[in-house]
């Protein structure tokens, strides 16, 4: 029985997403993010509950109740959460998704620089964990007044160092070699899965580039267009950055797998080159002719969202099996 493989695209582009999942194999490596973090909330006891239910008049069985054991707003908190933000929106700046929990795919060029980047952001942390921990005495004795009874001691640990962390690992997913040894049948369909795999990894890109198009192709639009009262909308430098990062970003991971998405970007590419944010608040002429441009390109890239048929392909080696 054939191994198949849903995906959405029409089956002409079958022949194209092979050869790509081909080429994320050979130029990418998996990488693998993960983080150690201290919890800010905890559930209640069960006796606490109770009485919570109670006042209710509620059973306490079908009360959910928690507790927030510092305050999150707190200026040395939001650093160390804007510094976890910021490394997770560079290693998916420069990463493409796979489908496996936790991994996504890194060029192998780009692995010498990542490693470097998440060093320097982990040190980062580091330091704003220790200024963090350094007002922790003042976080709880905030805490033992805004929870009244329901402050516990044993909630707190002696310090905040430690509790807060980044890392990182490149785990292959290939099959092993000595799987062939053992069953050269089960290692064929081990090989076959992988490969379908990376199949996947081709249609997640696309959607993934597709979706982030579509949201900054929007946004710009929406506020170049002019508003209901005839005045122009205000729109900061970063809508028109964020489309130019986005084409770096394209042309940095994009596999080639589908024609109609590198036509898409490449004709927003081509409307926004040489405009400056500055140019389209002065000239109104400009502005409205960028808008119905990118307005083109917002039907097409709405047109491939709603239409993207469900289809079932069967690799070329699947079908010499079948």
């Amino acid at each position: 029985m054939p191994r198949l493989i849903e995906l959405d695209e029409p089956a002409a582009d079958t022949t194209d997403r092979i050869r790509a999942g081909h080429k994320l194999r050979e130029a990418m490596a998996p990488v693998r993010v993960s983080f150690t973090w201290f919890g800010t909330r905890k559930s209640l006891s069960s006796e606490q509950k109770a009485q919570a239910a109670e006042s209710f008049g509620a059973e306490g069985q079908f009360l959910t109740a928690g507790k927030k054991l510092i305050d999150t707003t707190h200026p040395a908190f939001k650093t160390v959460t804007a510094i976890r933000g910021r490394i997770i929106s560079y290693w998916k700046s420069i990463s493409l998704p796979f489908p496996e929990p936790g991994l996504r795919l890194i060029r192998q060029q780009d692995l010498a620089g990542f490693d470097v980047q998440m060093t320097t952001l982990r040190a980062e942390l580091a330091e704003a964990v220790a200024n963090l921990d350094n007002h922790y005495a003042e976080l709880r004795s905030a805490a033992r007044e805004r929870l009244g009874s329901l402050f516990n001691p044993s909630d707190y640990p002696i310090t905040l160092e430690g509790l807060f962390g980044i890392g990182w690992e490149y785990p292959s997913v290939e099959v092993p070699d000595y799987l062939q040894r053992l069953s050269p049948q089960l290692y064929e369909q081990e090989c076959r899965r992988v490969a379908s795999r990376f199949d996947e990894a081709v249609l997640l890109a696309e959607e993934a580039f597709l979706a982030e198009l579509n949201r900054l192709v929007s946004h710009l639009t929406e506020r170049l267009s002019g508003g209901d009262d005839g005045k122009p909308k205000v729109f900061r430098d970063s809508a028109v950055d964020n489309l130019r990062e986005f084409f770096t970003r394209f042309q940095q991971l994009n596999v080639r797998s589908n024609a109609d998405l590198d036509s898409l970007v490449e004709q927003a590419r081509r409307i926004l080159n040489g405009v400056e944010p500055q140019q389209l608040r002065d000239n109104a002429t400009r502005r409205q002719q960028i808008a119905s441009q990118l307005a083109g390109v917002q039907a097409s890239v709405d047109g491939m969202l709603v239409d993207r048929p469900r289809r079932t392909i069967l690799r070329p080696s699947q079908r010499e099996s079948a």
